[in-house]
Parts: structure tokens; C-alpha cells; sequence
């Protein structure tokens, strides 16, 4: 039998050295060790807490807890660690989540109207329990604050009404390899009426029949994205990158496209209302 010392010294010393790539890829990260509350305590915290008193769960680490179905009472989470929790059916709505790691959480059936993520992360959720996107368990993010919040992954039929994505980012994260160019966001058919997305990075999303009727849209990148089908009416596309991007049976009636790029757009032709569109002989081709 081998002593550990001579795994160390001999054969281990690779595994070691591997180890220490894993930690420096940071592929541990937000995850490692065990969560400083359990779900039990979470939620006898938040069942004594008097209404609208706001309990305090911020910078906690809350790591792979089964939070599903907890109601938090508009809790403070802020800087807290979600990594992987199971919040499916939780009510979130108007808690304070700003820059808080929800990466890899399950969010089926979630409800966050109304919840602040300014800066959060919100990497690869698991959204629904099947492969095929079921509405009823779209999470829901209505005037939702995602103010530079970074996010990828499928939130099709999401509700996103009157959220600010200001400045956020759900566009693949590097520029090269396999993945940039098999994945996208998915906001297939999700309503985002009336949404903010001024500089928001939806390059490559997939946006096909959303409901963006409405939406202020200035300087958004949309380079590459799908919007066939898509509800732009009355939406401000003003100075917008849409360079590449499919806007195949688009309706863009009373849509601002003043400075919007279009080179390369694909579906000019088919575009529905374009001549109740507003400057579009100030758009880029």
C-alpha cells in the first residue's frame, strides 16, 4: 500500500498541480465549502420576521440551499451567495439582491417583480424542468432593477416587463471557442415591454417573438441577434447596433430608428410597418 506522503512526492504531484489549475480556472469558485446557514435557518430567519422588516441575509453564504417555495419577505440578500440553491417557486419579489452570485440556481417558477440585481450574476439558472421551455414556469422579473447585471442562459416566455437592464451584459462572455457559437440567451417569446435596455449587450440573444413593444433601446448591441417575429413597435431604437441581426416579420411601427446600424441585418424586406417607422432614413446601412 502506498503511504500518502509518496502520493505527494511521486504520482500526486500532478494531481496537485492539476488541482491548482482547477483553483486558478475558479472553477470552484462561489461554491466551495459548506454554506454558513442552513436552509432550516433561513427560513426560521425569515418566518419571525415582522412584516416589512426587511430580513437581513446579506453577504451570507447560502450555497446549494433548497430555498424552493420560501417566501422572503423582500429580504436583504445583497452580496450574498446563491451558487446553485434551488429557489424554484420562492418568492424573491422586491428583495435586494444587487450584486449577488445566483449562478447555476434553479429559478423554476420564481418570482422576482420587482427585485433589485444591479450587478448581480446570473449565469446558466436552471429556468424550466424540461428541455422544452413550459410558460407557466417562466420565472418572472417584472420592473426588476438589473442594472449591469450579467446573464446567460434561458429565460424564454420570462416576464421582464418594465425592467431596467440598463448597461447589463447576456452576451457570451469570451469572444472565441465552441460554446459563443452554439449558445445564446434565450428570450424566445419573453415580454419585455416597456423594459430598459439602454447599452444593455444582447449580442447573439435570441429574441424571436419577444414582446418589445415600447422598450427605450438607445445604444443597445444587438449585433447577431435574432428578432424574427419580434414586437418593436413604438420601441426607441436609437443608435441601437443591429448589424448582422435577423429581423425577419419584425413589426417596427412607430419605432425610433434614428443612427440604428442595420448593415448585414438580414429581413429588411419583410420588416411589418416599416413605413410608420420613425427616422428611418437616419438609420446606418
Amino acid at each position: 500500500m502506498r503511504r500518502a506522503g509518496s502520493l505527494v512526492s511521486g504520482g500526486g504531484a500532478g494531481f496537485l498541480a492539476m488541482l491548482g489549475v482547477f483553483i486558478a480556472l475558479g472553477l470552484g469558485s462561489g461554491s466551495a465549502g459548506a454554506a454558513d446557514m442552513s436552509a432550516r435557518d433561513v427560513s426560521i430567519l425569515v418566518f419571525r420576521a415582522a412584516p416589512g422588516s426587511h430580513p437581513s441575509l446579506n453577504k451570507r453564504d447560502l450555497a446549494r440551499l433548497d430555498l424552493a417555495g420560501l417566501d422572503f419577505k423582500e429580504a436583504d440578500l445583497s452580496q450574498s451567495n446563491l451558487f446553485g440553491a434551488d429557489l424554484s417557486g420562492a418568492n424573491l419579489s422586491n428583495t435586494n439582491l444587487t450584486g449577488a452570485n445566483l449562478d447555476r440556481v434553479t429559478l423554476v417558477g420564481a418570482r422576482l417583480d420587482g427585485a433589485r440585481l444591479d450587478n448581480a450574476s446570473l449565469m446558466r439558472p436552471s429556468t424550466f424542468s424540461t428541455l422544452a421551455p413550459l410558460p407557466v414556469e417562466a420565472p418572472s422579473l417584472k420592473a426588476a432593477s438589473l442594472r449591469g447585471a450579467r446573464f446567460f442562459g434561458t429565460f424564454a416566455s420570462s416576464d421582464f416587463s418594465g425592467a431596467d437592464l440598463t448597461d447589463s451584459h447576456c452576451a457570451p462572455t469570451n469572444t472565441t471557442g465552441f460554446i459563443e457559437h452554439i449558445w445564446r440567451t434565450d428570450f424566445t417569446s419573453a415580454k419585455l415591454v416597456g423594459a430598459i435596455l439602454t447599452r444593455a449587450d444582447m449580442g447573439r440573444a435570441q429574441l424571436s417573438f419577444a414582446h418589445l413593444n415600447g422598450a427605450i433601446m438607445r445604444d443597445v448591441i444587438l449585433r447577431g441577434a435574432d428578432l424574427s417575429g419580434a414586437d418593436l413597435s413604438g420601441a426607441d431604437l436609437t443608435n441601437a447596433d443591429l448589424t448582422g441581426a435577423d429581423l425577419t416579420d419584425a413589426d417596427v411601427r412607430g419605432a425610433n430608428l434614428s443612427g440604428a446600424k442595420l448593415g448585414d441585418a438580414k429581413g429588411l424586406d419583410r420588416l411589418r410597418g416599416l413605413e410608420l417607422a420613425k427616422d428611418l432614413g437616419k438609420s446606418v446601412r
